[in-house]
Formats: structure tokens, sequence, C-alpha cells
């Protein structure tokens, strides 16, 4: 067979590469527009809100309001991880992810000028250390209660006895400090330590909200979340105080990452349950 010469050989390729390009693609999955979001940036806002030239991103693991870790891949997700990646990106500087044992860990970090970000209830106590955008979320407070708990409503609660763990530091903690009259608030360190103290039975019950519940209950099968609640948690990204030059980039960066699906997609991915129901 005669050897093609350099002029076939160039036809061929040619007609190889777009044979190529006609066969069908595998499928990707595309973002719909309406998920784009630009946000015009100033450099005061970007100085205000990263003021190191990185966005660092408080989160705080078993919460799927801050961050969880994907079952299914292994993958990182949470509200509070996806919120300052997105952030970061919008305002043109890199993020670094600052991983704490529990939410109060990070408040104090944010008053410090060591985190310049989370995702959190903002509670008007917070509100004295911390600004906080618009409400964005707003969740459920409920009880997770062991399988032969007698409890079923919140209102059965307070009782002689009854050990209820909260989050140390968090604001479960405050609120039913002073509203138990004779339950024991029990803090603890770590989400973590409260699955182990309720497997142990060192816990009656444990108090948050719904959304860490039920991720909880995912390493306690048999445990139960409560079906009414004791309050709303309102969430919302929370940043130092005097960086008043990024407010306006906030609050345009909460308006359009509500309206543009990205938050609902962020919570979904990070399997976030327990949100507000109308009574």
């Amino acid at each position: 067979m005669t050897p093609a010469t350099p002029a076939i050989r160039v036809a061929l390729l040619a007609w190889a590469l777009w044979l190529s390009a006609c066969a069908p693609l595998a499928p990707v999955a595309q973002v719909p527009p309406a998920a784009q979001i630009q946000i015009p940036v100033s450099n005061a806002s970007r100085v205000a809100l990263a003021p190191t030239g990185t966005l660092r991103v408080g989160v705080y693991p078993g919460s799927p309001t801050s961050l969880v870790i994907l079952p299914q891949t292994g993958e990182r997700a949470g509200v509070a991880l996806s919120l300052g990646q997105l952030m970061g990106q919008q305002l043109g500087v890199p993020v670094q992810v600052v991983e704490f044992a529990r939410v109060a860990e990070i408040i104090t970090a944010i008053q410090r000028g060591q985190v310049d970000m989370t995702f959190t209830n903002a509670s008007p106590v917070r509100a004295r250390d911390v600004d906080f955008s618009r409400t964005l979320v707003q969740l459920e407070l409920g009880l997770l209660l062991p399988p032969n708990s007698t409890v079923a409503k919140f209102a059965q609660l307070d009782r002689v006895g009854m050990r209820v763990g909260v989050s140390q530091g968090s604001s479960s903690q405050g609120v039913l400090t002073q509203q138990f009259k004779q339950a024991q608030v029990v803090p603890v360190a770590s989400l973590e330590v409260a699955q182990h103290m309720l497997r142990t039975s060192q816990l009656d019950a444990f108090a948050t909200n719904k959304g860490i519940l039920f991720e909880m209950r995912e390493k306690l099968p048999e445990f139960r979340v409560s079906d009414d609640r004791w309050g709303l948690e309102n969430l919302a990204i929370a940043v130092p105080k005097g960086r008043e030059a990024g407010q306006a980039f906030l609050a345009a960066f909460a308006d359009q990452v509500t309206a543009s699906g990205q938050l609902s997609r962020m919570s979904e991915r990070a399997g976030l349950r327990g949100l507000a129901k109308a009574e």
C-alpha cells in the first residue's frame, strides 16, 4: 500500500477532527442564566470586607448551615462555606476557610478581626458584637430526643432531672438558661461531643435549630426530632463591625443570591432541613 503523502495526511486529520467535533458530548449540567450574579464592587468595599486581601470564612462542622461532609461523595458543603466562596468570587479575592469547633468561637474570631464573614443566627445578643445582613433563612428550633423519651412537646421538657444539651456559647444556651425553671441546661463543646453524650444517656435532649438536629439524626437514626418548635432562628451573613464601606455590596449580595436561586441550591446541596413553616 502506497504511504499517504503529507497533503493526504493533513486532509485525513482534518476529517477526523471534524467527525470528532460532530460527535455527541457527555451531558454537562448547565447553570441557568438566572443563577448568575454579578455585583459591582468598589475598591473601598473590597478593602472593607477583605482587608487582608483574602476573604476569611468561618465555619464549624456538623451543621448544613455551615459545614458538612456529603456522605455520597465525601465533598464539603454548607451554606456558610458556599456563600463565602461565592462572595470571594464576587469581590475578586481568594477565600480562606477557617474551621472552628462551634459557632461561638467564630463570633469571637469575627469580633477580633480574625474572620471576615460567616452565616449564623442573627440574634439581638450577637448583633451587639457583629453586623448582619438581612435575614436569608428561617429555621425552626427543636429537640433531638432518645427513642425511649417520654417527651412529646417542648412544653414537657422543663422538669426536675431533665438534662438539655446546647452548644456552648450558642443563642440556644442563652434563651433556655433564662427560660427553664427546673430542667438543667448543659453546655457542650461540640456537636460531636453532643452525639456521644446522647448515645451514652448523659443528656435527655439536645436543643438547637432543626437543620442541625436532622443532620445529627443521620448518625443517631433511632433518635427523633420533635415535631413542634420552641422558636425560630433568623440566619444571616455576619461580618465584623466597622466595615460600613462594604454594607452596600453586602446588601446587594444578599438580595441577588436569594433572587437568583443560588441560596436555595446551596441549601439543597448541603441537605438543609427544618425550614420554618407558617403557623
